[in-house]
């Protein structure tokens, strides 16, 4: 893209902060020594998102080919240079270090239909709406079913906590408040009764703390799809309205969360 870049990544080692960090420094030397300029290219720490990829490479495969076309530069995706589309279309030779097969054998295990499936696949977000899977992003670390974060959490508990570098977000999770500090934090904040308050904790709880919905609507005595539908309102009224936006980074900072993206 103009200013970043995305990468679907699978590694067997928690080694993506070394990774990013050759990649990024590997590509700097070589783009200095192109322009005959000097310091850094890139600015800040990249995001990483841990991501299920059962339940969403396809979908995640997809936003990232479509990317170059939402944002005007090309009118499709097989137009844009730095993409990887062309090669898991057949259009051009997939280089050494690409790998497609895990994402091509959701659509077919004929070699002649596959890369034809993908491609209709993409195309098809070009005519219909699709859902866009970031939005479904939770604790602004995990892409996943809530099966999926529990898992994560249960391996974590014998990690030494430099083990979540890979992943920034990580570090904070390894020390979490639970969910009556969340609770308790926000009524302290905005005051202990009132239905903001209750947004907010289901909000903080599920966005930003990584619970499950089931366990927050145990603590609120609410249904899990009643939860979901609670998040999701908080989640767009705090795109339009900035005074909800800073009570989130007051309470954030009450629970010394405010390192938590939002």
């Amino acid at each position: 893209m103009e200013n970043h870049y995305h990468l679907l990544l699978e590694t067997p080692r928690g080694n993506l902060s070394q990774v990013l960090h050759y990649l990024n420094g590997a590509y700097t030397t070589y783009f200095n020594v192109k322009r005959k300029r000097s310091g850094h290219l890139f600015q800040g720490r990249y995001r990483a998102l841990l991501v299920e990829m059962e339940n969403y490479c396809q979908e995640l495969s997809r936003y990232i080919h479509l990317n170059p076309v939402r944002a005007g530069l090309v009118e499709a995706p097989e137009d844009h240079p730095w993409s990887s589309y062309r090669a898991y279309v057949g259009l051009k030779r997939k280089p050494s270090w690409l790998q497609t097969g895990l994402i091509l054998s959701y659509f077919s295990s004929e070699a002649r239909a596959v890369q034809r499936k993908y491609r209709e696949f993409v195309k098809e977000a070009l005519r219909i709406p699709i859902r866009n899977p970031l939005e479904e992003v939770c604790a602004s670390t995990f892409l996943g079913s809530e099966s999926f974060i529990d898992r994560i959490w249960k391996k974590r508990g014998g990690l030494p906590i430099q083990d979540f570098r890979n992943i920034p977000a990580l570090k904070f999770f390894a020390e979490k408040p639970n969910l009556k500090a969340i609770k308790e934090a926000t009524e302290r904040v905005l005051g202990p009764s009132g239905r903001l308050s209750r947004k907010f904790g289901l909000y903080i709880s599920c966005q930003k703390g990584g619970f499950g919905l089931r366990e927050i609507g145990t603590l609120y005595g609410m249904k899990e799809a009643a939860v979901s539908q609670a998040v999701g309102r908080l989640r767009k009224a705090l795109l339009e309205t900035p005074s909800l936006k800073k009570k989130l980074q007051q309470i954030l900072k009450e629970l010394k969360m405010s390192n938590v993206e939002t």
